[in-house]
Order: structure tokens, then C-alpha cells, then sequence
């Protein structure tokens, strides 16, 4: 598996193709280095570095690319790449198309204490964005190679950001924007899906940072739940910061016409605890029973297969409802 990650590693930060590299996971600084690697198995990991992976992507037998950034205190093992390789072979079932999954890895914390966890995490988001600006330049920059130009890479790009990795998302592109282009964004995504955004419900508006998320996608969907008991943590825990405002996997935009027409409003009310009980938060992955994609994922897939978002095309809104269990006698 490919990943990208701005975490420290034990053999430093001078990129070496080839090297055996291991994260420093008592270490949550977000570093401005970038490492291109490839998971090889659990706790193997290979620097392989920037023009090597962008063209294994290409090289790659998939026609899209799924970019994932996790959330909040989330390590690489045993959290990320298991859930990786979840969405991997969901990707492979349900999608039409055969998708490359591949993470992003930015530093959670590896402390004791949930709301402790939560002030570093959401520096660590924050203080990513640099680094993974210069990532998306990279590959812009190899992307206008004449080699490129010649026989371009036509894989589509589509990401899915869950809880603080929308946070990590939006600074990223705000960064990208600032620093590299001007004021202004490419449309680089076919579909991005903010699931359970743990961002301020107003941040999809006009004039405000995550403009920018809308600019350069295509389609955007937000996945939210009002019963997320993490984002109403993540709720308390930001009035220390005096942010009082609901969260954007809580409600959805505040308010949709406010929103680029490209943003859609995806009600996942009726199904996040059952799918992820008791907190209600991760609820993009199987449904009960670990067994088959849930109907969330299920919407994702069906997005990537047809480029468009299956809603209400003049509401822009839709209430995704659970199947009910099989009877049985």
C-alpha cells in the first residue's frame, strides 16, 4: 500500500529511495517534510520517494485513486492501515471502476487523555497543511513534465477526509492557495466526501477557508449525523478555544444556499449509531456484522462510479436510510 505522511521518522529527515523507515510515534510534530512510502506489511515500511510513487500510481492497474485522511488520535498501526485496507476492499466490491486507496498520515498524538490529545491533534492538523501543499504541487509540477504531457496520467482523483481530517484538508488547501497559486485552485478532485467534518458548519460558505475544498472538486459531499457523540465532544472541547459553533458533521452546512451549487448535504441520521455504536462517528465502513460496505460506503462508491452525487438534485439533500435486518423464522 502507498502513503504519504509528514510524520517524524526514527531515520530522520533526508529522503533516501530504498530505506527501511519507522515512525517516531511518541514524537507529534508536524513536520514540513513529506515521506512517499509503501507499506509492505504491518510495521514494514519503504521510502520509495516522490517521482517513484507518483509513478506507481500511474503505472497502477486502477482508473481512480481514493486519497484518505484520518482523524484524530489515530496511529498507523493499528488504526490507519487496517482501515485502509478496509476501504480497499470495500473499493474493490462496490466500485465499477478498480480504485487505489491510498493514505495520508499526518501526527496524532500518542498520549493518554482524550481532550489532551485533542488541543495537540488539532495543532498537529493545523500545522500540516504546508506540507501537504507542497505535496499537491509536486504533483502538479510532475504532472507538466513534457514525459507526462506526452502520455499523460489519466486516473481520476477522488478523497475522503473523516473527523479532524477535514481540518488537515482544508488547511491544506488554504496553504496550497496562499503559498503556491495565487489565490486560486485547479479542480483536482472528482468527488471529495467529508465524513463526520469535524470543522464549523459554516466553513463551505462564501468567503470562507473551506471555499477552497468546493473550488477545486468537483462534487462535494457531506456525510453528518446530529448524534455524533465524538464531534459533540469535539464540540465541548473547542469552547476552551472560544468556538462555539456546531460542527459540520453535526448538522451539515448551517446553511446550503450559502454553498457552492456543487455541495450536497447527505443525512446519515438514521444509520451512524447502528453502524458505529455507541459513538456514532465512524460509520463510512461496513454495516453490521463486518461483512458487507453499508450504505454509506455504498453512496461514496456509487458517486465514484458515475462522477455525480445521488441527492435531490434542487435541494441538494438526501437522508440515507439503513436496510432493515433480514428476518429470520
Amino acid at each position: 500500500m502507498l502513503f504519504i505522511t509528514n510524520r517524524p521518522l526514527q531515520e530522520g529527515p533526508d529522503t533516501v529511495p530504498g530505506r527501511k523507515v519507522h515512525f517516531k510515534l511518541d514524537n507529534n510534530s508536524a513536520e514540513q517534510s513529506v515521506y512517499f512510502c509503501r507499506r509492505d506489511a504491518q510495521d514494514d515500511y519503504t521510502e520509495i520517494g516522490s517521482q517513484a510513487f507518483m509513478q506507481a500510481i500511474k503505472d497502477s492497474s486502477a482508473a481512480q485513486i481514493l486519497i484518505y485522511i484520518h482523524g484524530y488520535s489515530n496511529l498507523p498501526e493499528p488504526n490507519i492501515f487496517p482501515r485502509a485496507e478496509i476501504l480497499q476492499k470495500m473499493a474493490n466490491k462496490e466500485c465499477i471502476d478498480s480504485v487505489l486507496v491510498i493514505p495520508i498520515i499526518w501526527p496524532c498524538d500518542n498520549d493518554l487523555g482524550v481532550i489532551k490529545d485533542y488541543y495537540d491533534d488539532e495543532i498537529a492538523a493545523d500545522s500540516s497543511g504546508v506540507a501537504f501543499a507542497r505535496v499537491l504541487e509536486k504533483f502538479l509540477a510532475w504532472r507538466e513534465k513534457p514525459e507526462q504531457i506526452e502520455t499523460p496520467c489519466l486516473k481520476r482523483i477522488n478523497l475522503l477526509s473523516h473527523s479532524m481530517g477535514n481540518r488537515v484538508f482544508r488547511q491544506t488547501l488554504v496553504e496550497w492557495a496562499t503559498y503556491f497559486r495565487g489565490g486560486e485552485l485547479p479542480l483536482i478532485f472528482r468527488n471529495t466526501f467529508l465524513v463526520a467534518a469535524d470543522i464549523v458548519n459554516e466553513s463551505l460558505e462564501y468567503g470562507q477557508e473551506g471555499r477552497y475544498i468546493c473550488d477545486c472538486s468537483r462534487n462535494v459531499s457531506v456525510y453528518f449525523a446530529s448524534d455524533d457523540l465524538a464531534l459533540r465532544a469535539s464540540k465541548v472541547a473547542n469552547l476552551k478555544n472560544a468556538v462555539a459553533s456546531r460542527r459540520l458533521g453535526h448538522t451539515g452546512p448551517e446553511n446550503l444556499d450559502q454553498t457552492p451549487r456543487n455541495v450536497y448535504a447527505i443525512d446519515c441520521d438514521d444509520l451512524n449509531t447502528l453502524y458505529d455504536n455507541p459513538t456514532g462517528h465512524s460509520y463510512f465502513l461496513y454495516a453490521p456484522g463486518g461483512r458487507t460496505p453499508g450504505v454509506v460506503f455504498k453512496h461514496i462508491c456509487n458517486s465514484i462510479n458515475t462522477g455525480r452525487v445521488d441527492a435531490d438534485e434542487t435541494t441538494r439533500r438526501l437522508i440515507l436510510k439503513a436496510k432493515p435486518p433480514r428476518r429470520t423464522v
